[in-house]
């Protein structure tokens, strides 16, 4: 081990919440690597990587290269699903595109497994690998905003919050999620929902270029005059062609302040609360996001149903939109308020799995059938040591406008996403609450078309190339141009050998 990679691992170390151990004891445990460390090929094949490449990787990165043993190395490896614990080879931080270049080729000259990590969101916990590279953005994060051209750039690594707040600072607006530390890059390749989407569109019909590092190592500029065919698969086709740096997105103005919150009602209204937002929520106006959904908490008890909202219209509007959800009843708790709209934007952080376990199914529906409803509302069963939540993210307005081949997303036509997820404790056993999941899925799966590719788990090849619809034929034909090799497969994977 060499003096460089040591020390950048514990200065890596030192800016960590996990770092509490002393440099010696670091020092100690990174000196226990072998002179060779095991890893593994994209197709699962073990090999051994010389330490002196590694030590020759360590020095031509600005960035750090982490290895097990280091207490960085712990806190990188890791996802938000606490469920998943991979183990990579090595773990690479960028300092920059030139960083991302230099470890990419690294990795396909070695054939290694590759994982990128943003936000580390993933469910299927695809931003982590057991034995390959992964290559961690959380030290390439930067917003920046040209207020004059309503537009934003983007590090590749940044969290959406750091978009909402540099944007909403100047009166601008794009849509970025509704989890503010959900990570840009994936949300953004794959489709990126959120508050403001009905009115603006996805987050990538908001991308007006991409700076890209492809799977030769070459950093491409993609836009609709320059390497076109790359601009239009990037938006939709998530993480198969590459990885950005750089996002460059358009902004719109609005005003801060907006109307949000959540009528709940008892559970026993789970009818009542889908068919409002069937009737009054799937067809409302482009200010109006509404979102439906029904859930049990992990200690048993009743489950509820509700709707989440945010008006972004006119202030004094906001109650006529919310008039036909009130007429369902009186909600167990009513948290509709004036907001400003980047605080809405984080209020939902601290829901996301961080101690739990958990596993998600999810799909497109392109209506809200009386069937489904009733699946819906009979699939909810409490139970302790539990949580289930199954909600319908709104598309629509500005999203179902933009035509089905116009960007590498195809589900244009979808009125939601719909999402079913369980969480349980870490130390409980996963499969009697993965089976309850699969079985409740199996009375909703039938009304879907098609899944969102950021929600990726382990479909069989088919399904995968299936769910990018009209558009696969030219997603696999960029596939075989930029990466043929699939160096790039821990996403919705499109397979060039197909």
């Amino acid at each position: 081990m060499n003096r460089r990679l040591f020390l950048r691992s514990a200065v890596a170390a030192g800016v960590s919440a996990a770092a509490t151990q002393s440099l010696a004891a670091q020092f100690a445990a990174l000196t226990e690597v072998s002179a060779n460390v095991n890893a593994v090929t994209g197709g699962r094949a073990a090999i051994e990587i010389e330490q002196a490449a590694i030590r020759e990787l360590a020095d031509s990165l600005r960035g750090n290269l982490l290895l097990p043993g280091n207490p960085a190395y712990e806190t990188a490896r890791k996802v938000l699903n606490a469920g998943i614990d991979k183990h990579p080879a090595m773990v690479v931080q960028p300092n920059g595109a030139t960083d991302i270049r230099k470890a990419v080729t690294f990795a396909r000259e070695r054939d290694l497994l590759l994982a990128v990590k943003c936000g580390g969101h993933s469910y299927a916990g695809k931003s982590t690998c057991d034995g390959g590279m992964q290559i961690d953005l959380s030290t390439l994060r930067h917003a920046r905003v040209d207020a004059s051209n309503r537009t934003a750039y983007i590090a590749g690594g940044s969290l959406l919050g750091e978009l909402d707040r540099e944007s909403m600072a100047v009166g601008l607006v794009t849509t970025a999620g509704t989890v503010s530390h959900t990570g840009i890059g994936g949300l953004t390749t794959g489709g990126g929902f959120g508050r403001v989407g009905r009115r603006f569109g996805l987050a990538l019909d908001n991308v007006r270029a991409v700076d890209i590092v492809t799977a030769d190592g070459q950093l491409r500029h993609a836009s609709p005059e320059e390497n076109e065919d790359l601009y239009w698969g990037v938006r939709g086709g998530g993480g198969n062609f590459g990885i950005v740096t750089n996002f460059e997105m358009a902004l719109h103005p609005m005003q801060r302040t907006v109307v949000g919150g959540d009528l709940i009602f008892p559970g026993a209204m789970a009818r009542q609360v889908f068919e409002a937002y069937r009737e009054h929520g799937v067809t409302g106006p482009d200010e109006l996001y509404c979102d439906a959904y029904v859930g049990s908490m992990m200690d048993g008890a009743d489950s509820m149903a509700g709707l989440h909202f945010c008006w972004s219209g006119p202030e004094a509007d906001a109650e006529k939109a919310f008039a036909p959800f009130r007429a369902i009843g009186t909600p167990i708790m009513d948290t509709l308020k004036a907001w400003d709209y980047v605080e809405l934007q984080r209020s939902g952080d601290d829901t996301e799995p961080r101690n739990d376990a958990s596993y998600m199914k999810a799909g497109f529906i392109n209506d809200v059938p009386d069937a489904l409803i009733d699946a819906i509302a009979n699939g909810i069963e409490p139970q302790d040591r539990r949580a289930v939540f199954l909600y319908c993210q709104q598309s629509g307005g500005a999203i179902g406008r933009v035509p089905a081949e116009a960007t590498a997303f195809a589900h244009r036509k979808s009125v939601a996403n719909m999402f079913l997820i369980v969480q349980w404790p870490n130390e409980d056993e996963a499969g009697q609450h993965v089976d309850y999941i699969r079985r409740y899925w199996r009375d909703l799966e039938p009304h879907t078309d098609g899944y969102y590719t950021v929600d990726t788990a382990d479909e069989s090849r088919s399904v995968r190339h299936g769910n990018y619809q009209g558009n696969f034929p030219r997603l696999m034909s960029l596939k075989k141009k930029y990466d043929p090799t699939n160096l790039f497969r821990l996403n919705a994977n499109i397979n060039p050998a197909a």
